[in-house]
């Protein structure tokens, strides 16, 4: 099973699953190189940054979590957290610092090399997909070709499933979609937990809305999901 092409950073205490995953990942055509904890993951990133993490979660001393946390300060690269099964708040938590996806222990590892795939496909779709240079509502400009999105002139530190959300969002405006349509759309999932969609739609809220506690633009449509309200005309 051939997957996206390039490097991933796998952070597993566990040596065993460390071995399986980096097995399963080579076979599908990826480079790979691993991180026993979290500082050597940290050390490894620092030298040579990878396309995409897999980071577990639950680690002695520096946890995914801490490193997670501190990769969202230097870099958006795709994360995926690796966790255990009960660690709901572990999840959440991970999404909230800016993680895009997981995947839950005990899994099955073509699982997550399809997971790690979809990630890494959709990081890059936009230079297999032409659109248009920019899409602006008011002072929100976004431009799919770059994958980068400005506020009043700033650039937004979004991660890759934070701009696929946001840029679906301002391809349909006004339109309102259930968690599970987001789920199916943004991230190309059948199934999956809903959570994963209201933890980004409050990070990008964070981002985007002047008082994130009072949305403008991303309205909750009680009973069904969200809604994204443009402040102006959207133009392409």
């Amino acid at each position: 099973m051939m997957v996206e092409t390039g490097r991933i950073l796998v952070v597993d205490d566990d040596e065993t699953v460390r071995d399986v995953v980096r097995r399963y990942l080579e076979a599908g055509g990826l480079q790979v190189e691993i991180a026993g904890d979290g500082a050597e993951a940290l050390r490894a990133f620092a030298l040579r940054p990878p396309d995409l993490v897999v980071l577990d979660v639950m680690m002695p001393g520096l946890n995914g979590l801490e490193v997670c946390r501190r990769l969202r300060q230097v870099s958006s690269v795709p994360v995926v957290l690796l966790t255990a099964l009960g660690e709901e708040e572990n999840r959440i938590a991970g999404l909230e610092l800016g993680a895009d996806d997981y995947v839950t222990k005990p899994f099955s590892p073509r699982e997550l090399v399809l997971r790690v795939a979809s990630v890494l496909r959709r990081a890059r779709l936009p230079a297999a997909e032409p659109g248009p240079a920019e899409v602006a509502d008011g002072n929100l400009r976004l431009r799919p070709g770059a994958r980068s999105a400005t506020l009043n002139g700033t650039e937004l530190p979004l991660t890759a499933r934070e701009f696929d959300l946001l840029a679906f969002f301002l391809a349909h405006p006004r339109i309102a979609f259930s968690r599970s349509d987001l789920l199916e759309k943004v991230w190309g999932w059948d199934f999956g937990d809903q959570s994963t969609v209201t933890v980004h739609v409050r990070r990008l809220r964070e981002k985007i809305e002047s008082e994130p506690a009072k949305p403008v633009r991303i309205a909750t449509v009680w009973g069904v999901g969200y809604r994204y309200d443009p402040t102006g005309v959207i133009a392409s």
